[in-house]
């Protein structure tokens, strides 16, 4: 916070698509907490300078990394010039142009590893991951270093979710929004800080279907005891019809659902650890 930000490429940590009426656009999140875009297919790519430049990034700082990043990037499906992104530790941000100017957006959120007179400003918030639901963009989903947070209108206020006690303390990495239903969403919790396994030792998935006043416990072919498994922000995906889900874990593990999460399937074991699992 307030260090130098070296401008040396450490990671690309997210790549997304521009919309389908801007053929060869594409989106780079980076650590150290750069965003760039290309528009010849990756063949070049331009820093996107009004964030790079902003005076309130001086307020970022590392997660799990020495520096920030920038790992969740998200288009309105209805305006491709309305992009949002996520920041480890920097929170949430919104451009309405294309990238030109932007705004902080993180109202609500808490941050309760920061001193009390910090915890609630939205530009220092560890968000692990950040997802928009395509049928109602304006409905986001947030899954933080503190918990679970969802806003309903474009990000400009998020509202704390508790799963049952059982379920953990809301800790994860991933989070997947059903493509049409803005009121269902899923989760991998995770056991924080020090340990980064599964939670109690079990593998588990969290569902909520009535937009996080309650949450579903999934575990139906999933590893029961002595589970190792973490799953990484990017690691967990829906497909466009809603009901098949993918995920895969530090351990190489890959699950798939065909029925929303109800029941899972081992596809594969002992595989390198899996940092990303997309539908295609």
């Amino acid at each position: 916070m307030g260090r130098e930000i070296p401008w040396k490429l450490q990671r690309f940590w997210a790549l997304e698509p521009g919309l389908a009426d801007q053929p060869g656009v594409l989106w780079a999140g980076t650590i150290p907490g750069g965003l760039f875009r290309s528009r010849d297919r990756g063949a070049s790519w331009d820093l996107v300078e009004g964030l790079w430049y902003h005076p309130d990034r001086k307020e970022w700082f590392g997660g799990g990394a020495d520096y920030p990043g920038i790992h969740s990037v998200c288009l309105d499906p209805r305006n491709g010039a309305r992009i949002t992104v996520a920041v480890s530790s920097g929170g949430v941000w919104r451009s309405e142009d294309g990238g030109a100017t932007w705004a902080c957006r993180g109202r609500g959120m808490r941050a309760a590893y920061m001193p009390e007179d910090r915890a609630e400003d939205p530009r220092i918030q560890d968000v692990h991951r950040l997802v928009l639901c395509p049928a109602r963009p304006e409905t986001a989903w947030v899954q933080h270093h503190n918990g679970i947070y969802r806003s309903v209108d474009d990000g400009l206020t998020w509202r704390e979710l508790k799963p049952k006690p059982k379920a953990g303390t809301g800790f994860g990495f991933p989070v997947a929004v059903h493509p049409l239903e803005p009121d269902t969403a899923w989760f991998v919790p995770g056991d924080k800080d020090e340990r980064r396994v599964a939670l109690g030792g079990r593998v588990t998935v969290l569902r909520t279907r009535d937009g996080g006043a309650s949450f579903e416990i999934l575990g139906k072919g999933l590893p029961r005891e002595d589970a190792y498994d973490l799953v990484l922000r990017h690691a967990l995906d829906v497909d466009a019809t809603g009901e098949r889900l993918a995920f895969g874990s530090t351990t190489g593990s890959l699950w798939v659902s065909e029925n929303g999460g109800d029941r899972w399937h081992t596809v594969a074991e002992h595989l390198p650890p899996i940092h990303a699992v997309r539908w295609t």
